[in-house]
């Protein structure tokens, strides 16, 4: 095995930019609907069930796990031992990314490797966005 270790990172790119030095970054924004959307979700986070039931529910997502698992697997087959980070990005980094970087890290953790898991801005407050998802500046008090 040439992985020491894989470090999987959710953030959200409200918050910054994806994690310096990741070798894989996946972009959730555009392609996976946005729990954020839900009222009912809006200020839940991944821990919350009804949040990861949302997240796990939408077309594609399982196989976009899958996907990466795969790729992280090529990285293990290469001839160097070294660690890997895998970033996965939404826009508030509380409910795809979250999601998704703790399904893909419990998976990733069956292989023996060590997995650490990180959630950059999931305890930040909710990010609030116009319906066309642009970020709207907290109001002044």
């Amino acid at each position: 095995m040439a992985l020491t270790e894989i470090n999987v990172v959710s953030f959200g790119y409200l918050h910054g930019a994806p994690p310096a030095g990741a070798h894989l970054v996946l972009d959730l924004r555009r392609h996976f609907l946005d729990p954020h959307v839900r009222p009912a979700l809006r200020y839940m986070n991944a821990h919350d069930l009804p949040v990861r039931q949302a997240v796990m529910a939408t077309p594609g997502i399982r196989e976009l796990i899958t996907s990466t698992a795969l790729l992280v697997d090529a990285f293990d087959a290469g001839p160097t031992e070294a660690p890997l980070t895998v970033a996965v990005g939404c826009a508030g980094g509380r409910h795809r990314a979250a999601t998704v970087a703790q399904v893909l890290a419990r998976r990733l953790g069956k292989t023996g490797t060590r997995v650490t898991l990180t959630h950059r801005d999931l305890a930040k407050p909710v990010v609030e966005r116009t319906a066309t998802g642009d970020a709207v500046a907290p109001a002044r008090q």
